[in-house]
């Protein structure tokens, strides 16, 4: 769960985008944040306070006067209790007071006093939305460091088309993930790999791997939530990516080949993540081979290049090169001979069992040392090896 143990305070302003505010705080609670919630007196007009009390399983706060206790100012207190302030829907009218420093009710007071991050979600009539001050309050709040997910354009409630409806609660917590993360890659760029190459052999029929994709897309969002920027590039069947992440689709090796060596040229970290296939048809037909009576045949394969040790042999070496290995049997053994042999800074190896499991466990082995990767969940698991990736990438620098 990304969100596991964080407080999110959750402001809902007027209109009838509120309705989305109760399926972005369910989203939020998935992901295991603690949320509380803060309603203006115009959402409380499209829906009750004791929907939000009955789904997060706390009080929802109403009053700027209901949070004094023992003389203490309770909305100061809970501005500070929170790690994040998402607003959603923020209209025109909340954007204005906010920007001009009013506080005439607790959620602009809490916006007023906030000094942890805040994201907002406006949701608007385009004309609204597009009105030069809106836009003007708008860079006003940016400027003091208001994170944005942007209104989304389509048809809107008034019936009109254009951009002012809110943000899809998913893209909201994309947003917000990076609010709540160390930038500990900040100005750092990596370059990653990721999921099976398919080699064609006519115009149906391919070759290809059990592999997922799922770990090496992981670690692109985890990366890139980290500030660093990051390409992933994908192949068949890669989930899908965090919007950070710039994203590359390809299919074979050939094409991930190309790629490879573009986006890796210069880059502070390379990580080959992908099962690219070692071999590709000699032969491929551009129509459906028929099978008729053939009980067997004979086909030629041609060996793909090596794309990692072809990244760790470029001019524009990135500064570190990552390989994964996954073997059946000798693991650290045999990574230990590819190590050199592919001339990379550090090898991943792991058990070819480890395809399709939502769990990892591997080796992290270097020129200098060996270490056990044990058994967790993919999520943890790659967070294990962003801090090893970044340790060895400052013992470089």
């Amino acid at each position: 769960m990304l969100l596991k143990d964080k407080k999110i305070l959750l402001g809902v302003g007027g209109g009838i985008a509120v309705y989305r505010a109760v399926e972005l705080m369910r989203l939020l609670m998935k992901q295991g944040a603690d949320v509380r919630c803060v309603m203006s007196k115009s959402a409380q007009a499209f829906v009750t306070p004791l929907t939000f009390e009955a789904l997060s399983g706390n009080k929802v706060h109403v009053d700027l006067f209901d949070l004094t206790e023992d003389h203490g100012m309770g909305h100061i207190q809970l501005a500070r209790w929170a790690d994040v302030i998402i607003v959603a829907p923020m209209t025109a009218n909340m954007m204005a007071k906010v920007a001009h420093g009013m506080a005439d009710d607790l959620l602009t007071t809490l916006l007023l006093v906030a000094d942890v991050p805040v994201l907002m979600a406006p949701a608007m009539n385009v004309s609204m939305w597009e009105a030069a001050s809106t836009r003007q309050n708008l860079y006003t709040l940016q400027q003091r460091g208001f994170a944005l997910a942007s209104p989304v354009a389509g048809e809107l409630a008034c019936g009109e088309q254009g951009a002012g409806r809110l943000a899809e609660p998913a893209a909201i917590v994309d947003a917000a993930l990076p609010l709540l993360t160390p930038q500990s890659l900040a100005g750092q760029s990596w370059v990653i790999n990721a999921g099976p190459t398919v080699e064609s052999w006519d115009a149906v029929r391919t070759m290809s791997n059990r592999a997922s994709g799922t770990l090496g897309a992981a670690l692109a969002d985890a990366a890139a939530l980290q500030g660093a920027e990051v390409i992933l590039i994908a192949g068949v069947g890669t989930p899908l990516s965090h919007p950070l992440v710039h994203r590359v689709n390809v299919e074979s090796a050939e094409q991930m080949l190309k790629v490879s060596l573009k986006a890796a040229a210069g880059a502070d970290v390379f990580v080959a993540t992908a099962a690219v296939s070692d071999y590709r048809f000699a032969d491929v037909s551009p129509q459906k081979m028929k099978r008729a009576d053939v009980e067997m045949m004979e086909v030629r394969l041609l060996q793909n290049v090596d794309i990692v040790a072809q990244v760790a042999g470029m001019a524009k070496r990135p500064t570190m090169v990552i390989a994964f290995a996954a073997e059946s049997e000798n693991h650290v053994a045999f990574a230990k001979t590819k190590l050199a042999k592919k001339g990379v800074d550090a090898i991943v190896a792991n058990d070819v069992s480890n395809m399709g499991k939502t769990s990892a466990a591997g080796w992290w082995v270097t020129a200098e040392a060996e270490q056990v990767l044990p058994e967790e969940t993919k999520a943890m698991f790659v967070r294990s090896l962003i801090d090893l990736i970044a340790d060895l990438h400052a013992s470089a620098a």
